[in-house]
C-alpha cells in the first residue's frame, strides 16, 4: 500500500481513526506528543454486528488513516468499507509482515483431547481465505510487536517531520511489551495447561503464547448462541477434562454460564479480549493483557468449590 505525505498540509495534526482500543493504545504509544488517533467504536458497540452512527461516519470521512483488523472480526466495518469510498487509506492490520496467522477453530477441535491451538505449521495464506482467519491477533505480544512495526513505518510514510519521535516512541514501546511479555510468563507459568473454558473463541493467540489450555467455548460463536445439545456436551467436557473455570465476558449476558455450572464442582471467572471497561490510551493494551493473566490465575488457583 503507498501511502501518500501529509508533511506540512493543511490538515494540521495527523488524524488517524483506529477502529478498536486495543490497536487504538498501541497507536496512542505510538504518536505520542505528535498527536492523539481517534477510537472509532464506544463501548456499547461489538466490531461483531455494530452500526455506525452518522458521527462515526464522519470520523471516517476526516481521517489521514483508517486502521483497522479484518472481516471476521469487524464484518459490518469490513461492508462499509467496500461500499463507501473514503479518502484516507485503509490498513487491515492482518496485512502486517511477521504476523504469525491461526485459522479459526471448528467445533471438533474442541472434542480432540490435544491442544485445539496446536496446528502444526499449516497457517492458511490470508490473502487466499481471510475469512478462514482468527482475528484476535492483538492478544499475541509478537503478534502486537509486528504491529507496531508496521505502524510505525506508515506512520512515517504519512508524516515524516515527525519520522524520529516515531522511531522513538516505536523503540519504547518495543521494549515495554518484551519487558511486559517476561513479566506475563512467569505469572501464567504456574497455571500452564490448566483446562479450562471460554465464552466465545476469542483467545487462541493468546493460549498458544502463553501455553494455556482451553477446551471448549460456551458459544460456538458471538453471532450463533449454544442450544441444548452443546451445553449438555459442554457439561460432559467440565466432567471429563476436569475443566477448573468457565469465563464469562463483560458485553454477554452470562445467565447460560450459571445453568452450565449448575452441580459442577466449577469456579467462574471473567474475561475481555476488548478492553470494554478499560479507560483508552497508552496503557490501555498492557491493562487488557494484564487482566486477563490476573483473571485467569485467580480463577484457576486455589480450590474449586464442592
Amino acid at each position: 500500500m503507498v501511502l501518500c505525505s501529509l508533511s506540512g498540509n493543511a490538515h494540521g495534526a495527523l488524524n488517524v481513526v483506529v477502529s478498536l482500543k486495543p490497536v487504538h493504545s498501541l497507536l496512542a504509544s505510538l504518536m505520542q506528543d505528535v498527536a492523539e488517533p481517534r477510537l472509532l467504536l464506544d463501548d456499547s458497540q461489538s466490531p461483531h454486528d455494530m452500526s455506525l452512527k452518522p458521527s462515526q461516519v464522519r470520523m471516517l470521512n476526516q481521517a489521514d488513516l483508517i486502521v483497522w483488523v479484518g472481516p471476521t472480526l469487524e464484518p459490518a466495518l469490513s461492508h462499509l468499507l467496500q461500499r463507501q469510498s473514503f479518502e484516507a487509506p485503509i490498513l487491515s492490520l492482518l496485512e502486517t509482515p511477521d504476523l504469525n496467522l491461526l485459522p479459526i477453530r471448528n467445533r471438533h477441535e474442541w472434542r480432540s483431547h490435544g491442544h485445539p491451538h496446536d496446528h502444526g505449521d499449516s497457517h492458511p495464506d490470508q490473502a487466499e481465505i481471510p475469512a478462514m482467519l482468527d482475528n484476535h491477533i492483538w492478544l499475541s505480544p509478537d503478534n502486537a510487536a509486528a504491529m507496531v512495526r508496521h505502524l510505525t513505518q506508515r506512520l512515517i510514510e504519512l508524516d515524516d517531520t515527525h519520522s524520529e519521535i516515531f522511531r522513538k516512541n516505536s523503540r519504547n514501546l518495543l521494549n515495554r511489551l518484551h519487558t511486559f511479555d517476561d513479566e506475563l510468563s512467569s505469572q501464567l507459568k504456574p497455571i500452564a495447561n490448566t483446562p479450562y473454558i471460554v465464552f466465545h473463541d476469542a483467545y487462541q493467540y493468546f493460549e498458544a503464547h502463553y501455553d494455556m489450555h482451553t477446551v471448549g467455548t460456551v458459544n460456538i460463536s458471538p453471532e450463533q448462541l449454544s442450544g441444548a445439545r452443546h451445553v449438555h456436551r459442554l457439561r460432559q467436557t467440565i466432567k471429563e477434562r476436569g475443566a477448573r473455570c468457565i469465563f464469562t465476558e463483560p458485553q454477554f449476558e452470562p445467565k447460560l454460564v450459571h445453568t452450565l455450572v449448575e452441580d459442577l464442582a466449577v469456579k467462574t471467572g471473567e474475561l475481555d479480549p476488548l478492553g470494554k471497561q478499560l479507560t483508552p490510551g497508552p496503557d490501555c493494551y498492557f491493562s487488557l493483557m494484564r487482566g486477563l493473566a490476573d483473571n485467569l490465575l485467580d480463577c484457576l488457583s486455589g480450590e474449586i468449590p464442592k
